[in-house]
């Protein structure tokens, strides 16, 4: 089986609708001798902040010289941006001899798209002997195919109403999908700071006493007050001052920390020293997220990618806009999935936009743009236009960015996928 071939079957499976459960996960891989069973690993859910923890615990872990798996979702332009060790994405032929050998062991029998993905990650992993692995969990926890795992720490993020269809409808539901990722007797780190939620979360780590340390009590991270590009963490036994932070966004401190705490429970078998965390710390890269880069070599239009898509990101993004980012004019690029809450999260950022251009990255799944242009009070409707095309949308943001403006193209990763890859090239290399 070459890549092309591998890809296309895995493609296919999105046909298959999300279906939540373990027992269909367990029963496969035990037909590959539980891969899951032998590997250390470190598993990471929440609503928002997933990744940028998750590549802040490989930057750290990596300087430190291990061997570390990445495993995340969704993916910008390449589904092998899923599968990483240490800088080195998975390569085709890879990918091709992990997804024949899942393929081999299915036949006839049916499995999810992330399902798929999940288990080449840990087939992958195993394979190649990494010291440990990162596993993002991709919707809730519970029920999520990562939470197969029994890890080394489980980090929760934050919570946040997202995918309400498949988690409930209330904070409370949502926290206790989230929160089952907590296992008996393995420490958990959290940033969740609503008291609905840590309240959720507690009685979960009481009930399988598993220590939960929870960010603000327990350790803490705060901004630089001279450096804006700074911050200082204090943690179980040590506080570190002028640590680097490579993320952009003021949430990205908070992130930082949860990541160190996190590294603090695996201390005994994994040890870090500060060198190594201010090293790591000075080399985390998390794209598509609030990435700011200028074009032509640095002397051309200013541009902003955010894959925020749920209503705390977009307030992330709202805030990172209205504190950060001097500019004359805003040229927002947007997008949003069809079975989002998007007037909620448009109207976060469409106040603080000179300029809107509403395009559609996915003729499935994507809103029209007429619709989403629908959604602006009469007087926003002024400033903005529709272009189907993602194409001929970045374009038209590109050719309108004048000296002084900010183009920020946001609302889904799909777009923010496709705009990067349309600006930059794929993130993947192509072996």
């Amino acid at each position: 089986m070459n890549y092309e071939e591998a890809w296309s079957f895995l493609d296919r499976l999105q046909f298959f609708k999300i279906k939540l459960g373990l027992d269909p996960m367990r029963r496969f891989l035990e037909l590959l001798d539980n891969p899951h069973q032998e590997l250390p690993c470190i598993h990471i859910g929440g609503t928002n902040g997933k990744g940028s923890v998750g590549a802040t615990m490989l930057a750290v872990l990596s300087a430190a010289g291990y061997r570390v798996g990445f495993y995340t979702s969704p993916h910008l332009s390449s589904v092998r941006e899923r599968f990483r060790i240490n800088d080195q994405y998975i390569g085709k032929q890879e990918f091709a001899d992990q997804a024949a050998r899942i393929i081999n062991i299915l036949r006839d029998g049916q499995i999810t798209y992330f399902e798929f993905t999940t288990t080449l990650a840990l087939i992958w992993f195993v394979a190649q002997q990494v010291d440990l692995a990162i596993l993002e969990v991709g919707m809730g926890g519970r029920l999520d195919a990562t939470n197969v795992v029994t890890p080394l720490v489980s980090v929760l993020t934050n919570v946040g109403m997202d995918h309400e269809q498949y988690l409930g409808n209330t904070i409370e539901e949502i926290a206790f999908e989230k929160g089952g990722i907590i296992k008996p007797g393995v420490p958990v780190v959290t940033g969740s700071r609503r008291g609905g939620v840590l309240r959720v979360l507690e009685n979960l780590a009481r009930e399988n006493k598993a220590d939960m340390r929870v960010i603000d009590r327990d350790f803490r991270g705060e901004p630089d007050e001279e450096d804006g590009q700074a911050w200082t963490y204090t943690g179980r036994e040590t506080t570190l001052s002028r640590l680097p932070l490579n993320l952009r966004g003021p949430y990205q401190v908070d992130n930082a920390a949860l990541a160190l705490a996190g590294l603090e429970e695996i201390r005994a078998g994994f040890p870090v020293t500060h060198d190594q965390i201010r090293r790591g710390l000075a080399r985390v890269r998390w794209p598509g997220r609030l990435e700011e880069f200028r074009l032509d070599d640095g002397r051309g239009p200013h541009i902003l990618l955010d894959g925020a898509h749920n209503p705390d990101g977009v307030r992330a993004l709202q805030q990172t806009l209205e504190n950060g980012f001097a500019r004359k004019r805003l040229i927002l690029v947007w997008a949003a999935m069809a079975d989002k809450d998007t007037q909620a999260t448009l109207m976060a950022v469409a106040p603080l936009a000179d300029t809107i251009i509403f395009t559609r990255p996915d003729p499935e799944r994507s809103a029209l743009p007429e619709n989403l242009a629908g959604l602006l009070p009469p007087d926003m409707q002024r400033k903005a236009e529709c272009i189907g095309d993602v194409e001929r949308a970045v374009n038209r943001a590109v050719n309108a960015c004048e000296d002084g403006d900010l183009v920020c193209i946001a609302g889904s990763l799909y777009l923010v996928g496709r705009a990067r890859q349309l600006l930059l090239g794929h993130l993947v290399e192509d072996a």
